[in-house]
């Protein structure tokens, strides 16, 4: 790698609650030059709000903001054609800054490797600059540990599954599950539920929702209004034990 590159660090601040942030990602936060973030084009960031009481004034601030979300695009390649070109897009700026010998602290909430939108930087960059990740307590731990519930213990396996799978693929997944979570739910709530009610197992999934964060939620799935469900609520289905 060449000489005198800014070093790339990807930062979990944990489920929501920022006492949940790990000294080392404080640490980090504090010594870097740059701090990135991803957010929604209303221009608000859950992870800067996370890590807001740690920012300086004279941080650079880099805000990556997503050309479409659960809208439409015009881009010829379709949601997936924008999103390739905004990642792309991303990584070049924060490229940018690092070969200035900047140090880039890309702030994520939860784990940065664990469905966050970092690990598309770090596929980008990883290989060009010095990087190191600072894993965080994912919204699986969370969950389990404002609900009170056990999620595995012995020889079970916990099968975490994205709610964006096919209706059938989630219903057979869940019905052959010790234990299970189903994130990204938002839209596709309702078929969600339909798949957990197919497998027999609507009576003991629990629904949780901004865990560890002010109007956090949680109740019996099947009591949840499907007009009420945002995009990184999850559904937990217990051990059967």
């Amino acid at each position: 790698m060449p000489a005198g590159v800014g070093r790339l660090y990807g930062v979990g601040l944990g489920p929501g609650d920022p006492s949940l942030m790990t000294v080392r990602a404080v640490r980090v936060i504090a010594e870097a030059d740059v701090i990135a973030y991803h957010s929604a084009r209303h221009g608000r960031s859950i992870a800067r709000s996370i890590a807001a009481e740690h920012l300086r004034p004279d941080h650079i601030e880099e805000p990556l903001i997503y050309p479409v979300t659960t809208g439409t695009t015009e881009h010829p390649g379709g949601y997936q054609g924008a999103m390739e070109d905004f990642y792309t897009e991303s990584a070049a700026r924060l490229a940018a800054h690092l070969d200035a010998g900047r140090t880039v602290a890309v702030i994520a909430e939860g784990d940065p490797l664990f469905y966050g939108s970092y690990m598309h930087m770090h596929k980008r960059l990883a290989d060009r600059y010095p990087t190191e990740v600072i894993p965080g307590v994912t919204s699986v731990s969370a969950a389990a540990a404002r609900l009170g519930t056990p999620l595995v213990e012995g020889e079970e396996v916990l099968t975490i599954l994205p709610g964006t799978l096919p209706e059938e693929e989630l219903t057979a997944r869940l019905a052959s599950a010790d234990s299970a979570v189903v994130m990204k739910l938002g839209r596709t709530f309702p078929a969600v539920r339909r798949a957990i009610e197919r497998s027999g197992r609507l009576a003991d999934a629990r629904y949780v929702e901004r865990a560890t964060m002010t109007g956090e939620r949680t109740g019996a799935l099947a009591d949840t209004d499907p007009d009420s469900v945002p995009y990184f609520a999850v559904a937990v289905l217990p051990s059967r034990v």
